[in-house]
């Protein structure tokens, strides 16, 4: 009985390695040809306005070195008559969180909560205090937050 638990998934292997080979190894040949025709780059249809500053300042730029006996001569770059809209700057926020408020809120509510609804005041008291100064805190933290522009 061992020997069969053995010998079939020998088998199994043996067959599975075997085989040919040719077909996986053409068509692989075929994609890595493919791909060493495409091109890496390709052209953008347009540039934006910090491109265009940027190539228009590489053009005017002046040569550090030059082995040139020639003048240089330089263009100026080409603008479009097409209007240029820039979005306005981004305003400056702050963000204000209300946590240790948020706390003190949650434990006095949840101790007056605790205290009421439960039969022993002291005990009831401080595990509402404790649980509603949690609930305050994460609230406060996450919730009760406001961006103050400045």
């Amino acid at each position: 009985m061992f020997k069969k638990l053995l010998i079939i998934p020998a088998a199994f292997f043996a067959f599975a390695c075997s085989g040919n080979d040719k077909k996986v190894d053409d068509a692989l040949n075929a994609d890595l040809a493919t791909a060493a025709q495409a091109q890496p780059y390709s052209p953008l249809d347009s540039i934006s306005a910090a491109e265009r500053a940027g190539f228009a300042a590489a053009a005017t730029a002046p040569a550090l070195t030059s082995t040139r006996s020639a003048p240089v001569r330089r263009t100026a770059a080409r603008r479009s008559s097409a209007p240029v809209y820039s979005a306005p700057a981004p305003q400056r926020t702050r963000i204000v969180k209300h946590t240790k408020r948020d706390a003190a809120i949650g434990a006095v509510a949840g101790g007056v909560l605790g205290a009421v609804t439960s039969r022993n005041k002291v005990k009831g008291a401080v595990i509402g205090a404790t649980a509603g100064a949690i609930i305050g805190g994460v609230i406060g933290n996450n919730v009760d937050v406001k961006r103050e522009k400045y």
